[in-house]
């Protein structure tokens, strides 16, 4: 075996053990995300629960004022 074989060799053993590490770091990295994500989601499941039971309140509370307005108003132009 010449030396630039050698060097190649030792390059290329480097390198890929770099890559590895990296993979495996990114794995890591993507479970803890994952795992904060589920966490996150639990706590703000609730709240985001109660503010669209509130958005289904205004929206019927808006549409019964709506209602009355309309048979308001046509009561005004009968009379």
């Amino acid at each position: 075996m010449g030396p630039w074989l050698v060097v190649w060799l030792v390059v290329g053993i480097v390198s890929t053990v770099a890559v590895l590490a990296c993979l495996i770091g990114l794995l890591r990295h993507m479970l803890l995300l994952g795992r904060t994500v589920r966490q996150l989601q639990e706590e703000v499941q609730p709240i985001a629960e109660d503010v669209a039971r509130g958005g289904q309140r205004a929206s019927a509370h808006v549409a019964a004022i709506g209602e009355r307005r309309r048979r308001g108003s046509s009561s005004e132009a009968r009379g």
